[in-house]
């Protein structure tokens, strides 16, 4: 279903330009967007409906509508093998696309009052890397740098030397993943497998949301993540890792192409935060953190959780 489906640019995509959009999808889905709370504006944007269990989510612009087909496709197919996992808004269409924008409906999680643990992420990622594909569902490989390319193109309210030094180190870190070399066996990868993308809801069951990044390819992309977090950044606690990787059965910090990864997910980590630092001063500021550690890869991280 597409709503005037123009060529949508991302930039200025703002939570104010985002409300227009949620409101159009609401009214292309016949759904009243009265009282919707924007929850979020990372990646995507998302909106929680006062009117209906749903959630509508935004992404910035119509290169990622493969992705938002991806997403609906994986939820689907969750579904149907009972794994624990966010849910499309089945009786629609989608995705739709409004205004050049990719957007998705999902039934609401209704939180129970506790956040999900490392030791979780580690077991529902080795269950969902135990998995086996359907026949007919085609998922693309892992993007490696597919995002950065779109955010580069883009930036508002960035220094321009900022964006001289992101694309220098952007061919530097393709020249080392051209001579990465993996051991395992590929299969289906979440794509961003970070414990924010875990809910637990209000019967205590863990949850795993966020398919846009959804692959077919080497684990190691989904344990980079976490392995990063703690290595590098210090955000977990060495017992919260150890549950993770006791759970998950692997330490990617043990693998000789961990520098590789580690400098890919510090780079998507900055980017990431780079659309928004229009936003407000805090992002702006937490920005500025991240691109001076990049400026410096043997200096410390004082990066904080976003």
């Amino acid at each position: 279903m597409a709503v005037d489906a123009a060529r949508g640019s991302g930039e200025g995509f703002t939570s104010a330009s985002a409300v227009r959009v949620m409101a159009a999808a609401c009214r292309a889905a016949g759904l009243d967007d009265r009282g919707a709370e924007l929850i979020r504006l990372g990646e995507n944007a998302l909106f929680r409906l006062a009117s209906v269990p749903v959630i509508v989510r935004i992404a910035r612009s119509v290169e990622y509508l493969p992705m938002s087909r991806n997403e609906v496709a994986v939820s689907r197919w969750l579904a149907e093998e009972g794994f624990p996992a966010a849910r499309v808004v089945d009786d629609l269409e989608q995705p739709l696309l409004i205004d050049g924008h990719p957007v998705t409906l999902w039934h609401l999680i209704v939180e129970g009052d506790r956040k999900a643990t490392y030791g979780e992420l580690g077991g529902i990622l080795r269950d969902l890397h135990s998995m086996t594909l359907p026949d007919g569902l085609d998922l693309p490989p892992y993007s490696v740098f597919g995002k950065t390319e779109l955010r580069l193109e883009r930036p508002v309210g960035v220094p321009q030397d900022d964006i001289e030094f992101l694309r220098k180190r952007d061919r530097e870190l393709r020249d080392k993943y051209e001579e990465l070399r993996f051991e395992s066996a590929k299969g289906p990868v979440h794509g961003d497998a970070h414990v924010q993308n875990l809910m637990v809801d209000d019967q205590g069951q863990v949850i795993l949301i966020d398919f846009e990044s959804f692959a077919f390819d080497h684990p190691e992309w989904d344990l980079m993540v976490t392995s990063v977090e703690h290595h590098s950044l210090g955000w977990q606690t060495d017992a919260q890792y150890a549950d993770f990787v006791a759970a998950y059965g692997r330490d990617l910090y043990d693998w000789h192409g961990y520098d590789t990864v580690r400098g890919i997910q510090e780079f998507h980590m900055t980017t990431w935060l780079m659309q928004n630092v229009a936003e407000d001063e805090e992002t702006a500021a937490e920005y500025r953190r991240r691109i001076a550690g990049l400026r410096n890869d043997d200096g410390p991280r004082d990066w904080r959780p976003w």
